[in-house]
C-alpha cells in the first residue's frame, strides 16, 4: 500500500479495505464456525485485536499490496467433524471477501460508465490509482477486498487455503505434515510471503500474483 502514497485518497481507501477485509474475515469464520457446530451458540462473532491481526500480514499489505489476517490452525476446526463443513469455515473468511469486492467493483461500473475497468488490473489500483475521490474510493475498496480474498486462497500456511486444502483431503499424508511443520510451526511460510513482497522492486512477486490472480475479477465488469 506505500506504493499508493502519491495518491492520498486511493492511499486511505487501501488502509481501509485492509482493515475491512480483517473484520469481514473474521466475523464470517466466527459465523461459519458457530453454524457449523465448530463453536459454541453463544460465542461472539465480533472481532478481536489479538486474535485477527497478524502482524506480518499487516507488514505485508504495507510492502506488497496486499496481506493476510492471523491464521486459523487446522487443529482449530476439527476434520473428524465433517471435511466439508471444516473447509467451508475456512473458506468462509475469503469467499465474503470476495463477494463483497465484486459488488463494490460492480458498483463502480454501473456508477462511473466507462471502458476504465477493460485495461486497468488490480495492481495498478494497489499501486493508488489516480481518479476522483468518490471513484477512487469506490474502486480501491472493491480491489482491496478482492486481492485480500485471492491471497488468501492460495494454499499455503499461514493462509486460509491452507486449511481448506488439509480439511478436504480425506488421510493429509506426510507432505502435509511435513508442511505443516516447517511452513506453520517454523513460520517458514511467513518468511516466504514476506521475501515475495520484498522482491523484485519495484514490483514484488506478491504484487504480480495478486494481479494475476485478481485480473478477471477486475475486468469482467469493463
Amino acid at each position: 500500500m506505500l506504493f499508493a502514497l502519491g495518491t492520498p485518497v486511493a492511499f486511505a481507501a487501501l488502509v481501509c479495505s485492509f482493515l475491512l477485509a480483517l473484520v469481514l474475515r473474521a466475523v464470517a469464520i466466527r459465523l461459519a464456525a458457530r453454524s457449523l457446530g465448530f463453536a459454541h451458540r453463544g460465542e461472539s462473532i465480533t472481532p478481536r485485536l489479538r486474535e485477527d491481526v497478524d502482524p506480518f500480514g499487516a507488514v505485508a499489505a504495507a510492502i506488497g499490496g496486499m496481506g493476510w489476517g492471523k491464521q486459523l490452525s487446522v487443529d482449530e476446526i476439527p476434520r473428524h467433524r465433517g471435511r466439508g463443513r471444516a473447509a467451508l469455515v475456512f473458506l468462509a473468511g475469503p469467499l465474503t471477501c470476495l463477494v463483497i469486492g465484486e459488488i463494490l467493483i460492480a458498483a463502480y461500473s454501473f456508477a462511473f460508465p466507462g471502458d476504465l475497468l477493460a485495461f486497468i488490473g488490480p495492481a495498478d489500483v494497489l499501486r493508488g490509482i489516480d481518479l476522483p475521490a468518490g471513484q477512487a474510493i469506490l474502486l480501491s475498496l472493491g480491489v482491496g477486498l478482492v486481492c485480500f480474498g485471492l491471497l488468501a486462497l492460495i494454499p499455503i500456511p499461514p493462509l486460509d487455503g491452507f486449511g481448506v486444502l488439509y480439511s478436504a483431503l480425506r488421510r493429509p499424508g506426510n507432505g502435509m505434515q511435513w508442511m505443516r511443520l516447517w511452513f506453520e510451526d517454523k513460520n517458514i511460510g511467513v518468511l516466504i510471503l514476506l521475501i515475495c513482497c520484498l522482491f523484485p522492486l519495484p514490483a514484488p512477486f506478491l504484487l504480480r500474483i495478486v494481479d494475476a490472480l485478481g485480473l478477471f475479477f477486475v475486468r469482467v465488469w469493463g
